[in-house]
């Protein structure tokens, strides 16, 4: 009998296709017939998962978003109310940050969807959901130290979005130790809050 493939998990292959050819050669190179390649597919099966280019890139850059919530979640899950919190805000934090192999892809194809935000409404959208989403989690972070301060949390995002940006042009020059490293600093130098409650853990 021949093999029946599940729509959604066909789909997925497809966007984990879109996700190399952008981390190899950049967006411009995700169109349709690389992405076709690239996923062993003709064209034609593509756009049978698809409707167009467009709808290609939104759907690959909306998973990019939910990897990066499944991560965070996945952290949060695993910690403890005995936690040190500058531990658990560095861990989550470093959720964001090309600190391994995947990570690094990821936040090199996240860039080229940065880019193309700029002049596409519909990746504008799911752009601003990121730097939204970034900023609710590290006003989170920032309440756990006991820091309700509404520029600290900007500046921590601040921080995260040019330690992301500037590790992904300059692998070599800005390795995952010092990217860590700069982190603990600037979680080390925030003031000191109140001491927050087992409440405030997540």
């Amino acid at each position: 009998m021949p093999k029946i493939v599940d729509r959604e998990e066909r789909r997925r292959e497809v966007v984990e296709a879109v996700f190399r050819v952008v981390a190899r050669g950049g967006i411009q190179q995700a169109t349709l017939q690389n992405v076709a390649a690239e996923a062993g597919l003709a064209v034609g099966s593509v756009r049978h998962y698809f409707d167009s280019h467009p709808e290609l890139l939104t759907a690959a850059a909306r998973e990019m978003v939910h990897r990066v919530e499944a991560r965070v979640q996945a952290q949060r899950d695993l910690l403890g109310p005995d936690d040190d919190p500058r531990d658990v805000a560095e861990e989550i934090a470093g959720q964001f940050l090309p600190l391994d192999a995947a990570r690094a892809d990821e936040t090199a194809v996240w860039l080229e969807f940065a880019v193309a935000a700029r002049t596409d409404p519909a990746l504008g959208l799911i752009a601003a959901e990121l730097h939204d989403g970034l900023r609710t989690v590290a006003g989170r972070l920032l309440h756990r130290l006991g820091v309700d301060d509404p520029v600290a949390t900007e500046h921590l995002a601040a921080v995260l979005d040019g330690l992301a940006l500037n590790a992904a042009l300059h692998p070599d020059r800005l390795r995952p130790d010092t990217v860590r490293a700069v982190l603990r600093r600037h979680l080390a130098q925030l003031p000191e809050g109140r001491q927050p409650g087992r409440a405030d853990a997540r």
